[in-house]
């Protein structure tokens, strides 16, 4: 099977630098290769300024994609980095998908994914795909069913 290409910021923190290579890797096993362009522990820098690290960093690998994909994980609505990242794709128009960490229990998602997502996926390869292309725009719960979303004032792991 040949595999479309797509360029794709994943938002993550560090920690969850592992979790960022497996939705890698189950993109590609449905068909997707995705080009990341987000920092993980082996792209580090050593920049200390946060507008520097904003835009001069992040900023521009962000412009160089179609679509940011946030890993969420129990951390990661407490990562100030991680809503900048979302807040700043959105204001650049860019499809914003938020990916439900396997297994993950307790956690909710930040904050400006829930302003900004277009949608939220399970941890299936196939929905993650979709959702990347923007094919589907069904919305799922952490386990991977359906959810009604706009009934529900937070996102939350279950």
């Amino acid at each position: 099977m040949s595999n479309d290409i797509r360029n794709v910021f994943i938002s993550h923190i560090h920690e969850d630098d592992k979790g960022v290579g497996k939705i890698k890797e189950l993109s590609e096993k449905s068909g997707l290769t995705v080009r990341n362009y987000s920092i993980t522990s082996d792209k580090f820098n050593n920049a200390k300024s946060p507008d520097y690290i904003k835009y001069q960093i992040l900023g521009p690998h962000i412009q160089s994609c179609s679509v940011l994909v946030t890993y969420i994980s129990p951390e990661t609505k407490h990562s100030e980095w991680v809503n900048w990242e979302i807040e700043y794709a959105h204001k650049l128009g860019k499809r914003i998908v938020g990916v439900w960490e396997r297994g993950a229990k307790d956690c909710e998602s930040p904050e400006a994914l829930d302003r900004y997502a277009d949608v939220i996926v399970g941890w299936n390869g196939e929905s993650i795909v979709d959702a990347i292309n923007g094919v589907s725009n069904v919305w799922h719960q952490q386990d991977g069913s359906k959810w009604d979303y706009r009934n529900i004032k937070r996102f939350s792991c279950r």
